[in-house]
């Protein structure tokens, strides 16, 4: 099927002290899904968290868990086919009154869009996109 990892779980992972290595082997072990893979939205989130890191030896050790992480995985761009299926799920979910916020809402549409699950520690926001498998981790 395949697996497109969100934010939080790249998240903890790098929190509990995995390298980047540890965390593709770990949730390839979890989940024997054959390809593993991150939307370019998951790298602009933890772009964003390097930035925001209080000391410079933790922006130090994001930054070196992006950097490897992005050299093991492939990174899925926004496509105008994503687009266009985020927005029809977008006007979809507001019309019946229900809101998502608009990176997960990419990030569900990209794994959609390519016939993956999404992994995530976050299954309440993900869980409101429709036919969106969901794999906790």
């Amino acid at each position: 099927m395949g697996l497109i990892l969100d934010s939080s779980v790249v998240i903890a992972a790098e929190r509990l002290g995995q390298t980047a290595y540890g965390m593709l082997e770990m949730i390839g072990l979890q989940t024997n899904d054959p390809e593993i893979a991150v939307s370019v939205v998951t790298v602009l989130e933890l772009a964003h968290g390097i930035i925001r890191a209080n000391t410079p030896q933790r922006r130090a050790g994001r930054q070196k868990f992006l950097d490897d992480m992005l050299a093991g995985m492939p990174v899925h761009p926004v496509t105008i086919r994503v687009a266009l299926r985020a927005g029809q799920i977008d006007g979809q979910m507001q019309a019946a009154g229900t809101r998502i916020a608009l990176a997960d809402l990419l990030i569900g549409s990209t794994a959609l869009e390519l016939g993956f699950a999404v992994a995530t520690a976050n299954a309440r926001h993900f869980g409101l996109i429709p036919k969106l498998v969901i794999k906790r981790l």
